[in-house]
C-alpha cells in the first residue's frame, strides 16, 4: 500500500510538472487548436498506457502456466517434490506472505516467479534447474523468487511500465500536434497526415527508449532479489553459489512476457535493454555483505 501511495503522488507531481511546463511553452493551446486540451490528453495516455500494463500482470500466473507448460504441484508425488513445496513454504513463512502455488515445468535451468498479488503468487522452477544444481544453491534460488513475491516486484514493474507507456502515448501525441503545425503546417481544428504519421513514428522510439528505463529498475530488483535470498537464509553464500552455477550455465529460454521473471538473463550487446545484472555484478554485490566469500 506505501508502494501504491507513493507511486500516486509521484504520479501526480508529474502531471503537474507537464500540466506547468505546457502552459508556459503554449502547448496546451496547440493542443486545445487541434480538438482537445492537455488534461484529456494526460486521462486518455493514462488509460492506454496503465489498461495493458495491468491486463498482463492479471493474467500473468494462467499465461504462465500455459506458455511453459508448467505443472503446479497440488499433492507432492515424490520426495524431491515434497522438498520443494516444503522449502518454498518455509521460504514463505520468512518472507511472511501466503504460500504460493510450485510448479515444476521442463526446460534448460531457470525459475520465476509471478502474479498479481503477493499473497496469490507463483512460484515456479525448470527441471533443468533442479537436476544441474545442488539442494542449498536450489534453496538459495527459491529464496530469490521469493523476495521478488515478498518485494511486490510484479506490481512496481506493471507501474513502472505504466508510467513509461503513458509518456509514450502521451509525448507522441504531442510532438505530433507539434510538427503537423510547424512542419506539415496543418492549420485547421483536425489532424492531418503529418500528426498520423510522426505519432507512429515517436512512439516507436519513444518506446524503445521506455524499455531501457523499464529494464534498469528491472535490474535493480534482480539485486534486491538476491539481497533478500541471504536475507531469508541467513548468508548470501547459498545465492553466490547459484549464481556461479548459473554463470556455467546455458539460461533456458522464457517467454518474452516472462524474462524479466527469471532468474538469469542474457546482456552483451544488448545491456541497456537487458532485465538482469551481469551474474558478476550480482556476485560482487553479494560478496560486498559478506567480506571473505570470495
Amino acid at each position: 500500500m506505501k508502494r501504491i501511495v507513493l507511486f500516486i503522488v509521484t504520479n501526480l507531481a508529474v502531471v503537474l510538472v507537464l500540466s506547468i511546463v505546457l502552459r508556459v511553452l503554449g502547448l496546451d493551446r496547440m493542443l486545445g487548436a487541434q480538438g482537445y486540451g492537455y488534461g484529456q490528453l494526460l486521462v486518455y495516455a493514462a488509460v492506454v498506457g496503465f489498461v495493458g500494463a495491468f491486463v498482463s500482470l492479471l493474467m500473468s500466473k494462467p499465461m504462465a502456466k500455459w506458455s511453459t507448460g508448467a505443472h503446479v504441484i497440488t499433492s507432492p508425488s515424490s520426495e524431491a517434490e515434497a522438498w520443494l513445496v516444503g522449502t518454498v513454504q518455509k521460504l514463505a513463512t520468512t518472507a511472511g506472505v501466503t504460500m504460493p502455488e510450485v510448479a515444476v515445468y521442463d526446460g534448460a535451468p531457470n525459475a520465476f516467479a509471478t502474479g498479481a498479488f503477493r499473497n496469490s503468487a507463483l512460484v515456479a522452477v525448470s527441471t533443468g534447474l533442479l537436476q544441474s544444481m545442488s539442494r542449498n544453491e536450489i534453496e538459495a534460488v527459491l529464496g530469490h523468487e521469493m523476495a521478488h513475491v515478498a518485494n511486490g516486484d510484479m506490481v512496481t514493474l506493471t507501474l513502472i511500465q505504466g508510467v513509461v507507456n503513458t509518456f509514450v502515448v502521451f509525448l507522441s501525441r504531442v510532438v505530433g500536434s507539434i510538427v503537423d503545425r510547424a512542419v506539415f503546417r496543418n492549420e485547421g481544428r483536425g489532424n492531418g497526415a503529418g500528426y498520423f504519421i510522426t505519432v507512429i513514428v515517436c512512439q516507436v522510439v519513444f518506446g524503445v527508449l521506455a524499455s531501457i528505463v523499464v529494464a534498469y529498475f528491472s535490474r535493480l530488483r534482480e539485486f534486491r532479489a538476491d539481497a533478500g535470498s541471504a536475507r531469508f537464509l541467513g548468508s548470501p553464500l547459498p545465492m553466490i553459489g547459484a549464481l556461479k552455477r548459473l554463470g556455467g550455465l546455458e539460461p533456458g529460454p522464457l517467454p518474452q512476457s516472462l524474462k524479466a521473471s527469471g532468474i538469469t538473463g542474457a546482456g552483451g550487446v544488448m545491456a541497456l535493454f537487458a532485465s538482469h545484472p551481469p551474474i558478476e555484478a550480482r556476485i560482487a554485490a553479494l560478496q560486498n555483505t559478506a567480506p571473505g566469500a570470495g
